[in-house]
């Protein structure tokens, strides 16, 4: 398990929330690959999963996650609370994803 809890509640229970130091986001941005961009044109036709953008934004996720966790430690935290994701196109190729929270510091209760 991982030094820094990230929770998409408000508050995590068991704990009470001693210190708050604000907002704090991981980031990534992923170009796609020419053979995605072709397997999501033919799967476009005749429908289905495009797995190789699945796979791509699943890792993005994680690492976005990872990034946020980094972040949250160098502010002095061990939790996130109010996590979420926003993702967005660029450029016609590329994919940000974006995790973002509050770090905080918790106790147990």
């Amino acid at each position: 398990m991982s030094d820094v809890i990230v929770t998409t509640m408000n508050d995590l229970p068991g704990y009470r929330v001693a210190e708050v130091y604000g907002e704090v986001f991981g980031l990534t941005v992923r170009s796609r690959n020419i053979g995605s961009d072709i397997g999501a044109s033919l799967k476009g036709l005749i429908g289905g999963e495009v797995k190789g953008y699945t796979k791509m934004l699943a890792d993005s996720r994680l690492q976005a996650v990872e990034r946020l966790r980094d972040a949250a430690r160098e502010a002095g935290a061990n939790a996130i609370i109010a996590m979420r994701f926003d993702c967005n196109e660029l450029g016609g190729n590329m994919t940000e994803v974006a995790a973002y929270g509050t770090a905080v510091s918790v106790q147990r209760a």
